[in-house]
């Protein structure tokens, strides 16, 4: 069996021998199934929720999460435990991800067949298409079950707006409104006007899938493996310029690669953020000032924005090698945590898109969005249009090494050492590399 790519080559005869039992209760025989995952603080403790429930709604099994660090830590562990035969029956993977565990065939065991194989109740029509064909395959079947997936929207500190003298409900749907506002906070002020987290996943990704033009060929790589990175167009230039001259200018504050800057949002120094869906569970938790969600603001010059945007977070991947017992638990696992309930009250508690129109159609039933506003514009966001081969998001190998390419790219635009056209230029041709490298390894 070819198992390509960084996971390499493994016989799995050595894996099939022998379950793991853990004592529960009166159920001393259930089946454990390990989940590693990339969760902590408040995420992680919502996850702990939904594995105590789980565990505790039947008798065959015993779901055992694990963190095993970041997001990038956790597939690094996964894919080290994999070459020593000790990995585990689920891995959470990062959406950026998603290319390198397909390639890795001989490694996974796809959703879809897990399903069908435990007369699971499956059906992958009624999940969210804007989100699961991230995952799924060209002809629909699902390789991996969607979990955490969240897409970018813009928070607005109240308090922040109107001490800098501003109407904290003008218009910021446009970067050009944006642009007067940070103006005027920076007069008022504010020493923070604008900061961000996921600089890469949020103001390229995204920005490229919102006004439909491409970041990479071959419909940003589901079209095949020799795709080219392109995100050093016209609009990304322009956006990443702008972006450069409110830096020097003092509007915008870079905090950090990842969502390090929220911090300071939830802090109350900052007025403007955008960030993940996501943020909502740290910002409803932490904000001690009145906030707003937005949409995530688009040129307006641009024909046909805004589109859709992307997803971010992570998947739920099975992974190869488990006995026939195993998997039927992990198909138990997977359908109780895409029921209705569980995923409508896990988007109301963190702010992730629910995957499935049901748990969206409980969570309005619910009256939770006219209580919380502003918490339906990622789904929304999402879902207004119908995805283009430039906004169903992104399949690209070796992305994660890419992302820290375009992190390393843009700091040279934030500080003012590059322009932006040579700094995307530069991530271009360097990622480029990579995604030749990635392809040669998986022929």
């Amino acid at each position: 069996m070819k198992t390509p790519g960084i996971f390499g080559r493994y016989a799995f005869a050595g894996l099939l021998a022998g379950s793991l039992f853990l004592g529960a209760g009166p159920s001393s025989a259930a089946t454990q199934i390990d989940l590693w995952h990339a969760f902590t603080g408040q995420l992680g403790t919502l996850l702990d929720e939904q594995v105590k429930t789980f565990n505790s709604s039947q008798s065959d099994y015993v779901v055992v999460a694990t963190n095993k660090g970041n997001y990038s830590e956790t597939l690094n562990a996964g894919i080290a435990a994999f070459r020593a035969g000790q990995h585990p029956d689920i891995l959470q993977v990062f959406e950026v991800g998603t290319a390198t565990m397909m390639a890795a065939t001989g490694a996974i065991k796809p959703v879809y067949e897990v399903m069908k194989e435990a007369g699971s109740k499956f059906d992958p029509a009624g999940y969210i298409p804007s989100v699961t064909g991230y995952y799924t395959t060209s002809d629909g079947r699902m390789l991996s079950l969607p979990y955490n997936s969240s897409t970018p929207v813009l928070y607005v500190n109240r308090d922040a707006m109107t001490k800098a003298g501003l109407n904290p409900d003008m218009d910021l749907s446009t970067w050009d409104k944006v642009d007067n506002a940070l103006t005027k906070l920076k007069a008022g002020g504010s020493k923070c006007p604008m900061t961000t987290a996921w600089q890469s996943w949020v103001h390229l990704e995204n920005v490229s899938a919102y006004h439909n033009v491409p970041f990479a060929t071959k419909e940003n790589g589901f079209g095949g493996l020799d795709t080219e990175l392109v995100f050093n167009g016209p609009i990304q230039v322009k956006h990443i310029a702008k972006m450069g001259e409110w830096a020097k200018e003092g509007k915008f504050i870079y905090g950090g690669r990842k969502n390090e800057s929220g911090a300071q949002f939830r802090a109350g120094e900052c007025a403007l953020y955008s960030e993940s869906s996501a943020g909502y569970a740290g910002v409803k938790a932490e904000a001690k000032f009145a906030f707003d969600i937005r949409p995530l603001p688009y040129w307006p010059d641009v024909a046909g924005a805004p589109q859709n945007t992307i997803i971010g977070g992570a998947s739920l991947w099975v992974m190869a090698g488990k006995t026939p017992a195993k998997y039927k638990g992990v198909a138990a696992f997977l359908e109780f945590m895409s029921s209705p309930a569980i995923q409508a009250k896990w988007h109301q508690d963190t702010g992730y898109l629910p995957i499935t129109m049901a748990a969206y159609e409980l969570t309005k039933s619910q009256g939770f969005y006219k209580t919380n506003p502003g918490t339906d514009i990622a789904i929304l966001q999402m879902t207004g249009k119908k995805p283009t081969g430039n906004s169903k998001g992104l399949r690209l190998g070796s992305f994660d090494q890419i992302r820290t390419i375009i992190d390393e790219e843009l700091e040279g635009v934030w500080g003012g050492k590059e322009t932006a056209q040579v700094a995307l230029d530069k991530a271009v041709e360097r990622g480029n590399k990579l995604l030749r490298r990635f392809e040669q390894a998986n022929k």
